[in-house]
């Protein structure tokens, strides 16, 4: 009855969605198709206009004082002076500009103007020598709200005219120079994006660079969608986020969203959940099991979320609450999948190392038909695994496709599918001894290998948008998430005489469906000569768990003598299920009061309703979030804010008086800044703050019985961050971070004030950095070093025993040259024995992966 309820919830949004698209907002936009092809420059008719011409008498624009213009793509063609560079817009849109000359470079910067993709992503074009007496000829986002051009002599200020096309653009006519006198030195070469297609420079009849698209440059981001639901900057935003592009998950080859967050101050592993690619992890010293995507939550801890289809990684620090409903304080962890493409896009990959690794991937994307209207991306991969300890094997399938349909010059209607199926036995665990140390061998198996662990996802569902004009849009998503899990498996719980190891087995079926919509209302507009930038929304959530349980009786392991091959009794099997149904209300504020001073402010009201045994009562609880934030910029790459926000989560079970328990609530203050070094390549946050979580349950003081509690308990988390990325100079490239965190219990009736929480480390620090040759008969050829260091964590809450703290060192040596890319990637260089989590008891401690090393080779064109 619920399932039909919520259905009919999401139906009626989409319907209310229709229904302003056609009826209240007028008839269907008449569709505009692009063109196929830009003509050249000769075959554009229009007055010759210098530089100083342009520039003196801007372009007039079109678009609204408080509209960023969008320029979706960036062409090179050849002409008879040289080469033209184009600057695609949308029709009718026209750019001003301000140019400047330094030494050899004419730079030209257009305000109001940002380098977008139809998927939203910014890009860079870059394309070198593309002519004689001319280096090179980039287009950058240098700021939030600037595109900057920069076109670079060979060893005198190059010859550049600017002309305006109503239906292509800006286009820049880059005449050729060559010199008669060569230069002493040769030019120092900036990198090329990572995602450019380049072809050697030429003279003559020979053809040019031609370097068209582009996603996320490199590993500065500038923008975000996960704190604010809007693509804002960085720079505008209250609160530490982090974003790990595509482009650190392939140098580093990451394999698991585990490791893809390890280069994110403050963020470690909590749980792996046996060796599937899900899990969850410790934000700011508190556990947030499983993840979100693309803005919604997925289902859990158990959620697979395989790497092929992930485009960038989000990590918001603190309370998230406010746009997103019931989490823990600490952050969330978001993951943008990869979007079809307007340009075609084909990448095969094969990867194998040690321990009988293989895994075959290929991403393709592109348009369906000549007017682009229609565009599609499939990413599927298949990986074959070993583990490092006996009897550990591990499988895992993934085939992702979606479709972008646009269905006007306004709307867009993007499906998506991805189905996962993971199998294998997973890794055992580690057991400290009664001295706290670890006597056996990482290889030794520590549980009994029974079937297993059986896990396939499905996610399907379709985001619709409709832009009513260029300042406000509607959006509606919905999904929906399957996950089936079958498992038979032994985990240990308790070491008898320091040989015997208990065992618990079970053999159960774990289902989980979450069906997710929303739809939310974004505008822009002025309070006399204040922007603001608004979102109003309403989201339902849907979750409903299912257990089929299997008791099963096993031996105690002789951890020294392990046997095997025992029998197994059934004991009992039941059934639990649990639903949790929530309804959330939004409304948030980005406000400029000047340039360099903006306020954002929102708040969210929750109402959850959730039953956990058919003989219990459903509880109802409702909770308000609130967030408010103030950034003041005194330069444009200096940032300052300061931010307080709240969040919630429901608790389940009742108090001794027979009284529901409230949501623990947990409260942030932080305040930071964040700056831009070295013209805009390198990027740093510095946070501090503080967390407080109340209403905790602890146990009862004045009754005997476990299981009566009551909601005094406290426990605060307090530090200070610093992350870094970018690129330090042409060819290097860095992303590092350190966090120190003392989160500890503030209030108990069983546990000490003052004790540490589980799985924490006070430090924590990584550095991951490439450089890449950037010139020679080696251009191409680059090497990577990673360190990572966790600080010793203690085990419980109790902090009977602490995990010993390690550093691990990991390294890449990789090739690109045009189309083709080889790498060799080690994970442990120096082969440490380290451990990544406790699982709450010294008994269930995760053991690090020993040496690994991976080779891979991608074909993309």
């Amino acid at each position: 009855m619920k399932s039909i309820i919520v259905l009919k919830h999401l139906w009626l949004i989409g319907t209310v969605f229709v229904v302003l698209t056609t009826s209240a907002f007028g008839a269907e936009q008449p569709e505009v198709k692009p063109k196929k092809e830009i003509p050249q420059l000769s075959e554009i008719q229009f007055p010759s206009r210098s530089v100083r011409e342009l520039v003196q008498s801007p372009t007039p624009n079109t678009s609204p004082a408080n509209a960023v213009i969008e320029v979706t793509e960036v062409k090179a063609n050849p002409s008879d002076k040289g080469v033209e560079v184009i600057l695609q817009t949308a029709k009718d849109q026209q750019l001003q500009l301000v140019n400047r000359s330094a030494g050899n470079s004419f730079i030209v910067d257009v305000p109001n103007a940002q380098l977008r993709l139809p998927s939203g992503d910014a890009f860079t074009f870059r394309s070198e020598k593309p002519i004689a007496g001319v280096t090179e000829i980039t287009v950058t986002n240098f700021d939030a709200n600037t595109i900057r051009v920069t076109v670079t002599g060979e060893i005198a200020l190059p010859q550049v005219e600017l002309y305006d096309s109503p239906d292509e653009g800006l286009i820049f006519s880059v005449a050729s120079a060559a010199s008669s006198t060569p230069p002493q030195q040769p030019p120092q070469t900036p990198p090329t994006s990572e995602t450019q297609t380049e072809k050697p420079s030429s003279e003559g009849d020979e053809p040019i660079e031609l370097v068209v698209t582009g996603e996320q440059d490199g590993y500065r981001v500038q923008n975000a969608t996960t704190a604010t639901r809007t693509d804002t900057p960085l720079r505008d935003i209250p609160q530490s986020i982090q974003v790990i592009p595509r482009q650190v998950l392939e140098d580093r080859n990451v394999r698991s969203l585990t490791e893809a967050v390890e280069t994110v101050s403050g963020v470690t592993s909590a749980d792996t959940v046996f060796n599937a690619p899900g899990g969850s992890y410790t934000i700011r010293g508190f556990e947030q099991a499983g993840n979100f995507r693309n803005g919604y939550r997925d289902v859990g801890s158990y959620g697979l979320t395989p790497t092929a289809s992930i485009e960038r990684v989000e990590v918001l620090k603190g309370p998230a609450s406010v746009l997103f409903g019931a989490v823990e304080p600490g952050g969330i962890i978001n993951v943008i999948t990869k979007q079809p493409l307007s340009e075609p896009y084909y990448n095969l990959e094969f990867q194998a190392g040690n321990r009988d690794l293989y895994e075959s991937s290929i991403d393709f994307s592109g348009p369906l038909n000549d007017d682009k209207t229609l565009l599609y991306r499939l990413n599927a991969s298949y990986e074959s695994s070993n583990g490092f300890q006996d009897f550990v094997t591990s499988h895992l399938t993934t085939i992702a496709p979606s479709i972008t349909w646009k269905l006007g010059d306004r709307t867009d209607l993007n499906l998506y599918y991805e189905s996962t199926k993971f199998n294998g036995i997973p890794e055992s665990f580690a057991t400290a001894f009664s001295d706290n140390t670890f006597k056996l061998p990482r290889s030794r198996y520590l549980s009994y290998p029974l079937d297993g662990q059986h896990y396939t996802s499905q996610k399907y569902g379709y985001t619709l948008n409709h832009k009513f004009s260029d300042n406000w849009q509607l959006r509606n998503n919905f999904s929906i998430t399957a996950f089936n899990a079958i498992e038979e498996y032994t985990v240990p719980t308790n070491l008898v005489d320091d040989r015997f190891l208990e065992q618990f087995a079970a053999r159960r079926n774990y289902m989980v469906d979450n069906y997710f919509g929303q739809i939310d209302l974004v505008g822009k507009f002025n309070t006399g000569s204040i922007p603001h930038q608004l979102v109003l929304g309403f989201d339902v959530n849907r979750n409903v768990i299912i257990y089929n349980p299997t008791s099963l009786s096993v031996p105690a392991l002789d951890v020294f003598n392990p046997n095997y091959n025992i029998p197994i009794t059934t004991l009992e099997t039941s059934t639990s299920y649990r639903t949790v149904q929530s309804y959330g209300f939004y409304l948030q504020d980005q406000i400029s009061f000047q340039d360099n001073l903006k306020l954002l402010i929102g708040g969210r009201f929750d109402w959850i309703s959730q039953k956990s045994a058919i003989d219990q009562p459903e509880q109802n609880d409702n909770a308000f979030s609130p967030r408010i934030g103030l950034v003041y910029q005194p330069s444009k790459s200096v940032s300052l804010y300061a931010s307080y926000s709240q969040s919630f989560n429901p608790n389940s079970g009742l108090n001794g008086d027979g009284s529901q328990f409230e949501p623990t609530k947990g409260t942030q203050y932080e305040a930071g800044i964040k700056a831009d070094f070295l013209e805009n390549r390198l990027s740093t946050t510095l946070a501090v703050y503080q967390i407080t979580k109340t209403k905790i349950t602890t146990d009862d003081p004045n009754n005997d019985d476990p299981n009566y509690l009551v909601q005094i308990g406290e426990v605060r988390s307090q530090g200070i961050e610093l992350d870094i990325t970018g690129e330090i100079l042409p060819g290097w490239k860095a992303i590092a971070s350190y966090a120190h965190t003392n989160a500890e219990v503030t209030e108990d009736n069983l546990i000490s004030v003052g004790n540490r929480l589980e799985d924490v480390p006070k430090n924590q620090a990584s550095l991951w950095t490439t450089y890449e040759l950037q010139n020679g008969d080696f251009k191409g050829l680059g090497l990577g070093l990673g360190l990572f260091y966790v600080g010793a964590r203690a085990v419980d809450l109790d902090n009977s025993f602490e995990i010993p703290d390690y550093l691990r060192t990991d390294a890449a040596i990789y090739y690109r040259r045009d189309a083709l890319k080889a790498a060799i990637n080690i994970r442990n260089l120096f082969d440490t024995e380290y451990f990544v989590d406790s699982n709450g008891t010294r008994a269930r401690v995760k053991t690090g992966a020993p040496f690994t090393i991976i080779g891979s080779i991608s074909w993309e064109f």
